[in-house]
């Protein structure tokens, strides 16, 4: 079986853009508002050179379908990132993002060496918590007011997964 997720190298910038693109109006009620500047080559370059090493393509078939990342890592006594996550509309329903997640915890707890990772959703974004349930991720709680989407400050569901 291929891998489902790959590092963002600054060769995807070109299919990153597309993607991008084509699931402009499908991200908007789950994403921060976009400058316009967002839907460029050079943005997307800037987010394909993935200076950090954590952001990663979602691939199916051998084409980039998507993205899975991780931020706010942190080492030391906390050990702990942030995940995020998407795949392209025509490809839901797939259980792509089920195997992105999959693979990027392995990751993490693995070569990483985190001991916990935390996820939210919107509070009616099922398919997502599907996503992180399948995955092991436990409910923590609702964080008000948590994260501006689509320019307004929205509730989240917060989940987390600790290493074994």
């Amino acid at each position: 079986m291929q891998p489902v997720i790959r590092p963002l190298v600054e060769s995807d910038a070109t299919a990153l853009l597309a993607l991008h693109l084509e699931n402009r109006a499908f991200m908007a009620p789950f994403e921060p508002l976009r400058p316009d500047a967002w839907y460029t080559l050079e943005q997307q370059r800037q987010i394909a050179r993935n200076e950090d090493g954590g952001r990663f393509g979602i691939v199916d078939d051998g084409d980039l379908v998507g993205t899975i990342s991780l931020s706010n890592v942190s080492h030391g006594f906390f050990r702990s990132a942030n995940v995020g996550y998407w795949v392209d509309e025509r490809r839901n329903g797939r259980g792509l993002a089920s195997r992105a997640l999959a693979a990027l915890v392995d990751h993490a707890f693995g070569e990483l060496g985190l001991h916990r990772l935390e996820a939210g959703t919107l509070l009616d974004n099922l398919g997502s918590q599907r996503v992180l349930e399948k995955n092991g991720f436990e409910r923590i709680g609702v964080a008000r007011s948590y994260l501006q989407i689509a320019g307004s400050w929205r509730d989240h569901v917060l989940f987390q997964r600790v290493a074994d």
